[in-house]
């Protein structure tokens, strides 16, 4: 075997020209922002000592014809993973030759999912129809939290002696996660003052149905925040000069890796999602604990045309927002820039984004694995 060669790069100089060299594409400088104010950190961090340096790379561009994201982008990733930037790379510049990637936005709803309990199961039925007739006055209470929070609907599920009520709501630019929980609060609040029960009951705030920060099959049958799906279609001649591999032996060995997924219990059917998701999330100062549960994606190959793959990608569950929480510290503000992830619909642009990238990053490690590159691979660009 022959010696594998560190990677080139790495100099001072080389960021220098790469943030030239961005500038010269997008018109945007991507300067670092600096540390920002202890003053800033209310509402993001407590106890605060210090700031964990976390290197900046960029990927790109991902061409993109989707609802919202439209065009080509430049991606900001925060990774401490050897590969995975060199990796969505090629597959975004793989998915660029072939016209690039499709994305559809199916909607964005995320609930928080009280439990109210009862001392017998026949109030449960009551409880519902009164919920039912009095929604009107339940969603004023809820939404009167929140300027941009819309109460949708509440879903109710009795069990037992007791009613969950999923109150799910569109959370506009904003990932949502404390916007549900205040105002279904302010909601369970109303309930508890005004449903007159005989024998009394009480209620807890989350029942932990919703699936925040956990891996649910409800997620990914219900959706939870933005329901994405994306798909490309990779001409064959490509797919032989940028990853090394015809159509054919790609679904072959996407086959094995499904078997290998199944007899596994691998939540949803991807390689690795959650390395596109965990990447763009700390660039552009997302909550990275929602990638848990948002790894859920289903992926699926097939041959077109004799010699092109067609890849589809749905993502049921990707919790995202533009505005509150980490995404007003100046890095991640300016990353967001970057992308055009400012103003009205910018969560559901990111969200088409982030589906479009997870894609290329599949379509990479599945070439990787395929044709026997992904240990290569990872001895040259994942050790030092």
């Amino acid at each position: 075997m022959s010696k594998i060669l560190p990677p080139s790069g790495y100099k001072k100089e080389d960021t220098e020209k790469r943030k030239t060299w961005l500038e010269n594409k997008t018109g945007f400088h991507l300067n670092e922002a600096g540390p920002d104010s202890p003053e800033d950190f209310r509402g993001i961090i407590e106890n605060h000592v210090g700031f964990m340096h976390l290197p900046l790379a960029i990927t790109g561009p991902l061409l993109i014809n989707g609802t919202y994201a439209k065009g080509e982008f430049y991606i900001p990733l925060c990774t401490l993973e050897g590969t995975l930037t060199m990796s969505m790379t090629r597959g975004l510049f793989l998915t660029h030759l072939s016209g690039g990637i499709k994305t559809n936005h199916i909607k964005q709803e995320l609930s928080r999912s009280p439990i109210f309990i009862f001392k017998d199961i026949d109030k449960s039925k009551q409880f519902i129809s009164w919920i039912n007739e009095n929604f009107v006055e339940i969603k004023r209470e809820a939404e009167s939290t929140t300027n941009h929070g819309k109460l949708l609907r509440i879903d109710k599920y009795p069990s037992q002696n007791s009613v969950i009520l999923d109150f799910v709501y569109n959370t506009a630019e904003a990932s949502g996660q404390n916007m549900v929980t205040i105002a279904t609060h302010k909601a369970c609040k109303y309930i508890n003052d005004n449903y007159k029960c005989d024998s009394g009951f009480r209620y807890y705030i989350e029942s932990n149905f919703n699936g925040d920060k956990n891996p649910a099959y409800k997620s990914l049958l219900l959706g939870r925040s933005h329901y994405v799906v994306g798909s490309a279609l990779i001409e064959g001649r490509f797919l032989k000069r940028i990853l090394r591999v015809s159509s054919k032996e790609y679904v072959d060995g996407w086959t094995q890796c499904t078997r290998g997924s199944q007899e596994a219990g691998i939540f949803g059917m991807n390689m690795h999602v959650a390395n596109a998701l965990t990447a763009i999330y700390l660039a552009t100062g997302q909550d990275v604990a929602s990638v848990v549960e948002n790894t859920g994606g289903i992926i699926s190959y097939e041959v077109r045309n004799s010699d092109d793959l067609y890849a589809t990608i749905t993502m049921p569950s990707i919790t995202v927002g533009t505005v509150g929480g980490g995404t007003r510290l100046k890095q991640a503000r300016k990353n967001l820039e970057l992308l055009g992830c400012t103003g009205k619909d910018s969560s559901k642009k990111l969200a088409e984004i982030v589906c479009a990238c997870a894609l290329a990053l599949e379509l990479s490690l599945g070439g990787a694995i395929v044709s026997d590159e992904f240990a290569f691979s990872h001895a040259k660009y994942g050790r030092k």
